[in-house]
């Protein structure tokens, strides 16, 4: 007997599709929301566009460990429900197959994911929120390059004033350009020019050279009776690169850990007691959270059969709304345990052992428990409040259709 059947293969193609789709557009989202904030700092620091893309780039795996669970879970739930509303789900437990039996290929999907999330947790994530960092770092720094702004003036070195009228390519291609020079000597440098363009300065690579066109250059100060005027067709101006510091090495914050890293600091006893509650905070939250997703098919099976002849939609929202809360206390778990006043394992792993049981008792009562609903409950209260809405409805549409008559009569008669 294979071990992958022709029910098996039906069902993977059922939970592939809306797993890939959830997870593209939870990830999408969250990086459309993040591409917003950091074009404003992006345009607030004055730099190129193109460091925004490459700030999302390294965001992706933090997104990506979110957005991998989610879509999962409604991946599986998305599939089982429509084979509940179908009557499918009904031939199959007919023909001897389980519930758990129907779980053998969300289980492998579970598998996979779960071991791609934690080589993002574990991995990919810590390198990339350096890395991110190292970026913001830059930014403001003045490493990328991005010090002139349009439309102001702009110091540089605190001896040069320089204002651009309008930017091109990124910064390089200026145009409208006015600058002031305060030389050692005490001469001042009045000038002006119709456009320019930044060049590396191989010579001196703590200065680039801003090559000017279509110009004028005054010259005033001390021992100079009248200014002095050059007109020129091309101009090289160097301009010194401000001094910039080095950013730091990776591992100053515990989410920048690999995951043996982690776990050396928390049980090393030359560390201090506040950097090891941090390790470990870090380290229990990370597997806590790869842990969680052995549960969701469970719970994605317990929430996607609605009642008999229902179309309910109620259990989507409740998983989601499960999920999402189980997060935050997750991440309220290792905030407190990482101050040191609650243990790691009581703050992290004593609201999943209360999570996986409340799951483990909702898919029992669906799948052996007989007629069981594992959230009859609120589908009941659901239903009668759909009601009540609709007869309130119902009632007020002949009043506003009586209205309209009398209305209409009393034009008539008038």
């Amino acid at each position: 007997m294979p071990f992958l059947t022709a029910t098996d293969k039906y069902i993977a193609r059922l939970v592939f599709v809306p797993m890939c789709a959830v997870f593209v557009i939870a990830a999408s989202l969250l990086v459309l929301d993040k591409m917003l904030k950091l074009f404003d700092f992006v345009a607030t620091e004055g730099g190129p566009v193109s460091v925004v893309f490459k700030m999302l780039a390294n965001l992706l795996p933090e997104y990506a460990s979110l957005a991998i669970p989610l879509g999962l879970m409604l991946g599986i739930l998305l599939a089982f429900r429509r084979l509940a509303t179908s009557s499918e789900l009904d031939v199959m437990r007919a023909v001897g197959l389980s519930y758990t039996r129907l779980l053998r290929v969300p289980y492998l999907f579970t598998v996979v994911l779960a071991a791609l999330n934690l080589l993002i947790v574990g991995y990919l994530q810590p390198l990339s929120r350096y890395y991110y960092e190292q970026l913001q770092f830059d930014l403001r720094s003045g490493a990328l390059g991005a010090s002139i702004k349009v439309g102001e003036f702009n110091t540089l070195q605190d001896r040069t004033a320089l204002r651009v009228d309008a930017s091109r390519d990124e910064g390089r291609d200026l145009r409208g350009i006015f600058a002031r020079i305060a030389a050692k000597d005490g001469q001042i440098l009045v000038i002006s020019a119709r456009e320019g363009q930044f060049f590396a300065n191989k010579e001196n690579p703590d200065t680039v050279i801003l090559r000017l066109s279509e110009g004028q250059i005054v010259q005033d100060g001390p021992g100079i009776t009248s200014p002095r005027v050059l007109t020129f067709a091309t101009h090289d101006l160097p301009i010194d690169l401000p001094k910039i510091e080095q950013f730091r090495s990776r591992g100053e914050r515990d989410r920048e850990y690999f995951l043996p890293e982690l776990l050396r600091i928390g049980w090393s006893k030359d560390s201090s007691k506040l950097a090891r509650a941090q390790s470990i905070a870090n380290l229990n939250y990370r597997l806590v959270e790869v842990a969680m997703m052995f549960l969701l098919p469970l719970l994605a099976v317990a929430l996607a059969v609605p009642p008999k002849r229902s179309s309910s939609a109620l259990g989507v929202f409740v998983s989601i709304v499960m999920v999402v809360a189980y997060h935050k206390v997750n991440e309220y778990g290792q905030d407190v345990s990482s101050l040191g006043r609650v243990d790691p394992t009581l703050a992290l792993w004593g609201p999943f052992v209360l999570f996986a049981a409340l799951i483990v008792s909702m898919y029992w009562r669906l799948a052996y428990v007989p007629g069981g609903q594992p959230i009859g409950a609120l589908e009941t209260g659901f239903a009668k409040i759909a009601r009540s809405v609709m007869k309130l409805f119902a009632a007020r549409q002949p009043r506003a259709r009586n209205l309209g008559i009398d209305a209409a009569g009393a034009i008539d008669a008038a």
